[in-house]
């Protein structure tokens, strides 16, 4: 099981906190898309546009579980995982201690339009413009997020550093009082 699980939305920074956050852990990463794009030979965006959404939601399951019940490391999910109410329960039974990062809509947007790799890697599943999507999606997310987080980190404005930083302190608190006093109601 994981030492830490990452959920948000896509341009929340679930990648780079898990990487620095294992760095500091001494132990091991996974980002479940990367993992996703190297079984299927293909990104995401691609695996979508040739076998549609719902062989993807399919296989980033598979993944998820996967990695839920054998890899020791923190693990930074996809935006959509918590969109499968399977995953969810194995969020909240395997994943834990499962930290939410969330940002504002315009905050996304912003970030997501500065990575030169989204109209690649990162389809668009409401529309043609992931752009758009991204407030839709976070109102239908955000509770679904909610639902499986032990604990809600804004990532909108602290540096990475900083937010590693407060989540290993938090995850100190966490291993202490085996994170009963810690889950979002």
């Amino acid at each position: 099981m994981p030492k830490l699980t990452l959920i948000g939305y896509r341009g929340t920074g679930k990648s780079t906190l898990a990487r620095g956050l294992a760095d500091l852990l001494g132990c091991d990463w996974r980002d479940a898309d990367l993992v996703l794009e190297e079984r299927v030979g293909r990104t995401i965006a691609a695996l979508v546009r040739d076998r549609g959404e719902a062989a993807f939601r399919a296989e980033e399951s598979a993944v998820l579980g996967e990695l839920l019940r054998d890899f020791h490391g923190v693990i930074a999910t996809g935006g959509g995982a918590v969109l499968d109410a399977g995953n969810r329960q194995l969020l909240k039974t395997l994943g834990r201690p499962v930290v939410w990062l969330k940002a504002p809509a315009a905050v996304i947007r912003g970030r997501l339009a500065a990575d030169p790799t989204t109209r690649d890697r990162r389809p668009a599943l409401a529309g043609d413009d992931p752009l758009a999507e991204v407030e839709p999606a976070l109102l239908l997310r955000d509770p679904l997020y909610r639902e499986c987080a032990d604990v809600c980190i804004d990532a909108a404005d602290a540096a990475p550093e900083e937010l590693v930083a407060g989540l290993a302190a938090w995850l100190v608190d966490w291993d202490a009082g085996h994170g009963s006093q810690t889950r979002l109601s």
